[in-house]
């Protein structure tokens, strides 16, 4: 077949040539022909590649078509119920709200509503009127240690960094949020001018790297830290231990996004692919994570400090519980991140398999906190796949008090899911630093659009609520969501995640710890984060039969 096709390329260069001296105009066609034929003799003699090396140019026309495949099948195949990461029916609802568009839809569900997996709230005869509700719902986050507590919004934008988005994509986020008085969570890349000088309420994260607030050697810098914490903007403190979509693996800045300006603000050298550790170095167990987040607390003058974790071994989160009980340092908050989290780049492997879901590590820490009598001192925020009011109705009854989001925010500036985070060639600006591609995203007209797509999505979180006769957030539990689980049962949340009574897991007698938590509580101890090895008694056991 190569033979057949390099004689079939100089033959049609030669029928070109002849062509040429009889009429004229196809000599035009002889610049293609010639470059189809260089392309044709390079890949027959090239080694790298079986498919050219055997058919010669028509070979590329299946990386062309491979290439091309998500957008066939985004723009032409999928239904409204398909498409990953996010479906399309959740896309288009965040494009609608954003751009303050008609957004009820016509004719019915377009769910299996008898599908495994299928989920509803119960509404109520006692519904209540849109206009009883409170049209903007808050919740105070400050412990009995915080001097100056925050009230937040039941939703915010989640930690995106500045080097994973533009600049412009950071100033629209940021002008949004000021404009609806959400917090924006800054992602671990530091805080930049792009979120202190565009007025929204800020919330540091603060990773492994320490980027904005690290020496030399990496290592945490407590009067950079100091400094920047004290400004106006910055409402809460939160410490990254890891994120869902690379749980245990540590942030990735590809080379190509680190450009001058982001290598300066996090102290790094430009141009380099910038991984962050896969732990804090500022700490090494529970009891000095207590004194770490002390220090934070005190060094930013009394401002609320939380931390960020995607629930890896159950008993490591119960440690850390029991180091807030020994210690009485608490944090004033815990975001719960999914391991369906978004991320500019991430290996496969972390992205598919690694970190638990949002729904269960939701319902296990609250359930943690209740049976540590912790709960009522800290405000859970939950972060992974949310983009409408029913998402936020199923975390809320989960125990979390309020959600972040990152990908139904990008949506909202104009991210069409291309999937080319990690190239730094996003075609919409939002996620490069390509100043080129940057420059089509104007921060003015996206910050509109994603204060409407925030002020949108309360509204109808408050609409379904006023179905289901509750006036506030508060009032939600896990009595008031159910799923089909199989064809033959349908269950409430509080079946599928049984409720712990308050303080139930300080018992002192093991004997009386809740089934489900005794082994956890048991391989748990504050004074490290590796747990002790009470589970392998179950491989044990299974040796000895």
């Amino acid at each position: 077949m190569r033979n057949t096709i390099l004689i079939t390329s100089v033959v049609v260069v030669i029928i070109n040539i002849g062509l040429g001296f009889l009429w004229p105009p196809a000599w035009l066609f002889l610049l293609l022909s010639l470059t189809l034929l260089i392309f044709t003799v390079r890949d027959a003699f090239q080694r790298r590649h079986s498919i050219l090396r055997n058919f010669p140019l028509l070979g590329r026309i299946r990386w062309t078509v491979e290439g091309l495949r998500p957008y066939i099948q985004q723009y032409l195949l999928e239904s409204e119920t398909e498409g990953r990461p996010i479906h399309r029916m959740f896309r288009s609802i965040v494009y609608k709200r954003a751009k303050d568009s008609l957004d009820s839809m016509p004719f019915g569900t377009q769910m299996d509503t008898y599908a495994n997996g299928y989920e509803w709230i119960g509404h109520s005869l006692s519904a209540m009127e849109i206009k009883e509700m409170d049209e903007d719902p808050r919740i105070w986050v400050g412990g009995p240690d915080c001097q100056q507590p925050y009230l937040a919004s039941v939703l915010n934008i989640s930690a995106m960094s500045f080097g994973s988005l533009s600049a412009n994509a950071i100033i629209a986020l940021n002008k949004g949020a000021a404009k609806g008085r959400f917090y924006h969570n800054t992602g671990e890349g530091g805080l930049t001018p792009y979120h202190l000088d565009n007025g929204g309420d800020i919330v540091w994260q603060i990773g492994t790297g320490y980027f904005g607030c690290r020496n030399k050697d990496g290592s945490f810098n407590e009067l950079e830290f100091e400094e920047k914490a004290s400004h106006a903007n910055v409402k809460m403190i939160e410490i990254k231990l890891s994120q869902g979509a690379k749980p245990g693996h540590g942030g990735i800045l590809p080379a190509d996004k680190n450009s001058e300006e982001i290598a300066s603000i996090r102290g790094v050298e430009p141009h380099t692919q910038v991984d962050s550790p896969p732990r804090h170095t500022a700490f090494n167990t529970p009891l000095e994570m207590m004194d770490f987040i002390k220090k934070l607390r005190r060094l930013s003058n009394g401002k609320p400090v939380g931390f960020k974790l995607a629930l890896g071994r159950k008993s490591e989160f119960i440690a850390i519980c029991k180091a807030m009980k020994k210690t009485g340092v608490k944090p004033d908050f815990i975001t719960v991140d999914g391991g369906e989290g978004g991320t500019g780049a991430a290996p496969l492997e972390y992205t598919n398999s690694v970190g638990f879901p949002l729904r269960e590590a939701l319902a296990f820490v609250d359930d943690v906190l209740t049976g540590f009598d912790l709960r009522s001192d800290i405000r859970v925020i939950a972060s992974g796949k949310v983009f409408t009011a029913f998402h936020l109705v199923q975390n809320l009854s989960l125990g979390a008090d309020m959600c972040n989001s990152a990908r139904g925010m990008m949506l909202a500036l104009g991210c069409v899911q291309s999937l080319s985070c990690n190239t730094n060639r996003c075609p919409t600006g939002v996620a490069t630093q390509d100043p080129k591609l940057a420059s089509g995203l104007d921060p003015q007209d996206k910050s509109v659009r994603v204060f409407q797509y925030h002020k949108k999505t309360v509204h109808a979180l408050m609409d379904i609520l006023s179905s289901t006769g509750h006036q506030s957030t508060s009032a939600l539990n896990r009595t008031h969501v159910f799923r089909r689980v199989n064809q033959e049962h349908v269950k409430r949340y509080d079946e599928i995640f049984p409720l712990v009574k308050r303080g139930s897991l300080l018992a002192e007698n093991e004997d009386e710890l809740p089934k489900a938590f005794k082994l956890h509580v048991m391989e748990a101890s504050e004074n490290s984060f590796m747990p002790a090895s009470h589970l392998a008694d179950i491989e044990e056991e299974t040796k000895a039969v």
